[in-house]
């Protein structure tokens, strides 16, 4: 089984209404109940605002620190699930069901090389 990164794009701005987050939060509980009964999940969680985030870099053998996200846009990376998976059809399975309970876009990366070699 390999390792994909199911990574949700959410739009800039704030969260939506509770009536409207409430149930899309209990569908994802849902999906992350069912990659676990399926012997899927590797790991999934949200993450803040991109206005956390804070950037690290070398320059001219420098560290930098600069705070806010690396690239700014209109969407962000709001959450994510990593996930093992027998290919990638079956990844993109995982996605689709991740799309739909979010509503949001989700991208699907595979993870270079084996479970094992960033597992360790």
């Amino acid at each position: 089984m390999k390792h994909y990164l199911l990574s949700i794009q959410q739009p800039d701005g704030g969260p939506p209404a509770p009536e409207v987050l409430e149930p899309i939060m209990r569908n994802v509980k849902a999906f992350n109940d069912e990659l676990r009964a399926a012997g899927a999940w590797v790991f999934a969680g949200g993450l803040h605002d991109p206005a956390t985030a804070t950037v690290v870099r070398v320059r001219d053998e420098e560290v930098l620190i600069t705070d806010g996200p690396y690239a700014e846009g209109k969407e962000h990376v709001g959450g994510m699930s990593i996930i093992a998976a027998p290919d990638l059809d079956a990844a993109l399975e995982w996605g689709g069901k991740l799309a739909r309970v979010t509503t949001l876009p989700v991208e699907v990366r595979p993870f270079q090389g084996e479970p094992d070699d960033h597992l360790a």
